[in-house]
């Protein structure tokens, strides 16, 4: 019996790099400016799959995983980033797209 090489393609989640980055660039956002800016970025990239609404929902719920992570300190409805724990966070998730390039280079190299 022969055995099948599979693949498994892993999207990027670009909607926590622009998130991360938005938070990175600006003091203060309240979540309709933030939101905001990430849709600008997003479509900017071509990167806009599954409506306004869904990225909306989508955009929200990582971010109030960074604020339960203590990465983003929300202050009534303002969300401003812990820039040392957010820059750590943004290193690891660069680290972790260039071993996911590094490796999908690797598996198209020894097809």
């Amino acid at each position: 019996m022969m055995k099948r090489k599979t693949y498994f393609r892993h999207r990027a989640d670009l909607v926590s790099e622009e998130l991360v980055a938005a938070l990175l660039a600006r003091n203060t956002y309240e979540f309709s400016d933030l939101f905001q800016a990430i849709y600008d970025k997003l479509r900017a990239r071509n990167a806009t799959s599954g409506g306004e609404e869904m990225l909306r929902l989508r955009a929200y719920e990582k971010l109030q995983t960074l604020v339960t992570q203590g990465l983003v300190k929300r202050t009534g409805k303002s969300y401003s980033a812990v820039k040392a724990a957010l820059q750590v966070r943004s290193t690891e998730m660069d680290t972790a797209k260039a071993a996911a390039e590094q490796r999908r280079a690797s598996v198209l190299h020894s097809e």
